[in-house]
């Protein structure tokens, strides 16, 4: 039997994504991993909580290993598992045992998302063994000093059926993430999307309305993502009243009197 295990170079963050901090993340998550502590994120959707480890995987000189959780996800989907070729057997290495191998960080977004047998695996990973059981292998894999757990979840979510125990909450260090203040979005729009200021000061104003919709049944806030789909749009030579109606009207929600309010904040503007 033969193991094989994705080479680091498939890990390793070749460029510096960009961000901006909004507070004490970046110290924070550097004094985490300096200390061995598992951390958890958790925000909204598109407000920066893959692009901030991305980040820190990068200035931290880290592989990252990002698996994104659903509901079908197994624990031996992330641990790993035998395959048949030809007429020899390998052990093929999952995601979260080569993140233990390489010494990375390891990243599971939308956690909540996992099937609950994962929460087992990860575990022993989370407290002073920092250690990797691989049943199928009948082994324990320790993790090197410089390995990194970090998970996320979005608290808006949150249900009975789906959230984190506290047996598994207190396991983790957390970092609240939010939508970042205006000057901070505007400076993200003018990188991301290369457009000029007073577009980037346009689209965030509309993105601030459009999230105090939230009290009228909008069920999440137009995303710094979608803002940079708006701007790349506008951009690209897009109408900016028509790229909005693609990424804010149609994509936040199907009610007609919801689109109908985005639409009035957007003609505010444009």
């Amino acid at each position: 039997m033969r193991q094989l295990t994705p080479p680091i170079e498939d890990f390793l963050v070749t460029d510096d994504p960009f961000y901006l901090p909004v507070g004490d993340e970046v110290e924070l998550f550097t004094h985490a991993w300096q200390a061995r502590i598992p951390v958890i994120l958790k925000g909204p959707t598109g407000c920066g909580k893959t692009r901030f480890v991305s980040h820190m995987a990068r200035q931290l000189d880290r592989p990252l290993v990002t698996v994104a959780c659903h509901e079908d996800l197994t624990a031996s989907d992330l641990v790993g598992r035998y395959l048949i070729q030809g007429d020899e057997t390998l052990w093929v290495d999952g995601p979260m045992t080569a993140a233990v191998r390489h010494g990375a960080i390891l990243y599971l977004d939308e956690i909540v998302e996992a099937r609950k047998d994962t929460m087992v695996v990860i575990h022993p990973l989370t407290d002073h063994r920092r250690a990797l059981t691989i049943d199928k292998l009948a082994s324990v894999l320790r993790a090197p000093p410089e390995f990194m757990l970090v998970i996320s979840y979005n608290p808006g979510y949150q249900s009975i059926l789906k959230e984190i125990k506290q047996s598994t909450r207190q396991r983790f260090v957390s970092l609240d993430f939010t939508y970042p203040p205006a000057e901070i979005e505007r400076a993200v729009l003018r990188e991301e999307a290369r457009v000029d200021d007073a577009t980037a000061r346009l689209l965030v104003k509309i993105g601030e309305k459009i999230r105090n919709l939230t009290s009228r049944g909008l069920e999440e806030g137009v995303s710094t993502r979608l803002l940079i789909h708006a701007a790349r749009l506008i951009k690209q030579g897009s109408a900016p009243v028509s790229a909005c109606e693609a990424a804010f009207c149609r994509t936040l929600t199907d009610d007609p009197d919801l689109q109908a309010s985005i639409r009035e904040v957007v003609n505010d503007y444009f």
